[in-house]
């Protein structure tokens, strides 16, 4: 599985470089570390900023190929396997498995307008051939309160993915966390020595942690230079409402950890903790 970036290092190792801030291909992505939950905490508790948090990652299967080379067969194995674990979650992760084979049409738009389900035909997964056997072996598993989701073969193996309204990251964080150890008991995953958990983007290698929040900075976003220079200083992204190459949408912006390889995946997260508490400090402090 780590053939697409050794066989092209010279390609992949500065796209890495470039993008996760000065991982070089000397350097190793430390053991996993989820940390001390109990650092995390609500970065809005008055929810006066934060709309909505979000942490995800992504995981592989290990003995399984990214989506170009997986044929139909793998997928529906896959899908048999994941599911059947999933199916098995306890407690708060408790939910049910809805295959994209045979839903229709109106339940598949109603996911996606409630931002659980990803979208048919991504342009750039078709580019890079990870759409084939389309919707064979692909669904979303989500729990009862609809706060614990994983995409089984959208663009990697699995994306688990933690959210709820407000700010509450430490909520979010433990879920997560939780959700993915008992995924470990049943399911073996890919890691690499140098680059950690492999995917299918080298964005998302290493910890694969995503962490984001759903803002409103009236006052700092009118001086959008500002507000990229603090998130710059935190390592964090400041993308649209919508995601990458969107526009702020009612003045919202998604506001997530950059870096996701060479630190741990509390570091990751506690970036974007204290990142956003900094950007709330500043709009308070705005007249």
């Amino acid at each position: 599985m780590t053939l697409n970036v050794t066989v092209f290092d010279l390609l992949f190792d500065r796209i890495i470089e470039d993008y996760h801030l000065g991982f070089k291909k000397v350097m190793r992505q430390p053991p996993s570390d989820w940390g001390n939950i109990k650092n995390i905490g609500n970065v809005d508790p008055t929810s006066t900023y934060v709309v909505s948090t979000r942490v995800r990652c992504g995981r592989s299967l290990d003995g399984y190929p990214f989506n170009p080379k997986l044929n139909e067969a793998q997928y529906k194995e896959m899908e048999a396997k994941v599911s059947a674990v999933l199916r098995e979650l306890k407690g708060d992760h408790k939910g049910t498995y809805y295959p994209l084979t045979g839903m229709t049409k109106e339940v598949q738009q109603q996911l996606i307008d409630d931002h659980f389900l990803f979208k048919e035909g991504d342009r750039f997964l078709e580019a890079a051939n990870a759409n084939r056997f389309w919707p064979t072996g692909r669904g979303i598993f989500y729990n009862n309160n609809k706060t614990f989701l994983v995409w089984v073969n959208e663009e990697d193996h699995l994306r688990i993915i933690s959210m709820q309204n407000g700010g509450d990251l430490s909520m979010v964080y433990a879920r997560l966390v939780e959700g993915v150890r008992q995924l470990e008991k049943k399911l073996k995953f890919s890691r690499h020595s140098q680059l950690g958990y492999l995917t299918f983007c080298p964005t998302n290698l290493g910890t694969t942690i995503r962490a984001s929040v759903l803002i409103k900075l009236p006052k700092l976003s009118a001086d959008k230079a500002k507000m990229e220079s603090v998130a710059s200083n935190y390592n964090l992204q400041v993308r649209g409402s919508s995601g990458e190459h969107s526009d702020a949408k009612g003045g919202l912006y998604d506001i997530s950890n950059k870096r996701r390889i060479g630190l741990t995946e509390y570091q990751a997260v506690k970036e974007m903790h204290d990142g956003v508490i900094e950007l709330i400090n500043i709009e308070k402090s705005m007249k």
